[in-house]
């Protein structure tokens, strides 16, 4: 193919694995395995990126409690996700169970789970019952499953909101 080059991937020394670290720590937090995997993305050797973000932990600027606290607080308010999606989000980016746990104990110590359930059920069931009545229900503990609460709560919180369990829908003919 004409005009085509193969692009020669880039190697960061440490000096400019630093500039690249202190670029991305500047627009948003960043967990220790995240900033890790983004180094060695950009180049990085797998040791300069370890010994870099080490540094940078020992300074405070990378926290991975802190990470862990900010981003349950924010999903938990801002997206009203339950316990396990933000458990699951945590974990992918690389937190330890102990920290992902205080975390959640945190954010989560004095709001209910289950009230934060039903605050999102009252929130969207107008909006499924405006659509399509006969499935607003299963549609309703979709929704809540999907953003990670647990199915106890949401059998609550559909009691509550629908007055009866939710079984499987029907499939459609």
């Amino acid at each position: 193919m004409a005009g085509f080059q193969r692009r020669t991937p880039r190697v960061l020394d440490a000096a400019r694995a630093r500039i690249v670290a202190y670029e991305l720590l500047a627009r948003r937090p960043w967990t220790r395995k995240e900033l890790t995997e983004r180094l060695r993305r950009r180049g990085a050797a797998a040791a300069v990126a370890a010994e870099l973000v080490a540094e940078l932990e020992r300074s405070g600027y990378v926290d991975d409690r802190a990470f862990a606290r900010g981003w349950a607080e924010s999903r938990a308010r801002q997206r009203a996700l339950g316990r396990q999606r933000i458990a699951a989000e945590l974990r992918a980016k690389g937190v330890e169970r102990e920290q992902i746990e205080a975390a959640l104990r945190e954010t989560f110590g004095e709001v209910s789970e289950e009230a934060q359930a039903l605050e999102v059920a009252r929130r969207r069931l107008p909006v499924l019952l405006q659509r399509d009545p006969r499935k607003a229900s299963a549609r309703l503990r979709d929704h809540l499953l999907r953003r990670g609460f647990p199915a106890g709560v949401v059998s609550a919180v559909l009691r509550r909101c629908c007055g009866a369990e939710v079984q499987d829908p029907e499939p459609e003919p």
